[in-house]
């Protein structure tokens, strides 16, 4: 089980209810977001998140929590060590 928890014993979940409502754990900081692209730094690794109608209606960094709504169209994740934490840099390389 110890393997599971990173950085300071967070874990990382994601809940996706009808890919319109999406729980997410274990985050570091919201690099980017706007109604169509969400970008986090998580515990394990930058995950993207693109869809239509996005709002983050929750976030607690102190928690490592956010909360958000809209149509979900997909999700990437890239290593943080990898590619940096620019996220011009970030959504180049995943979609090279």
């Amino acid at each position: 089980m110890e393997e599971n928890k990173l950085q300071g014993g967070k874990n990382h979940k994601v809940v996706i209810n009808n890919r319109n409502l999406i729980a997410l754990t274990g985050i570091n900081d919201v690099m980017s977001f706007d109604a169509n692209e969400i970008l986090l730094d998580t515990v394990q690794g930058i995950l993207m998140i693109r869809g239509e109608e996005l709002h983050v209606n929750r976030l607690s960094l102190e928690q490592g929590e956010v909360d958000i709504d809209g149509r979900v169209e997909s999700f990437a994740y890239a290593e943080e060590n990898t590619y940096g934490k620019t996220g011009s840099s970030i959504l180049s390389r995943l979609f090279k």
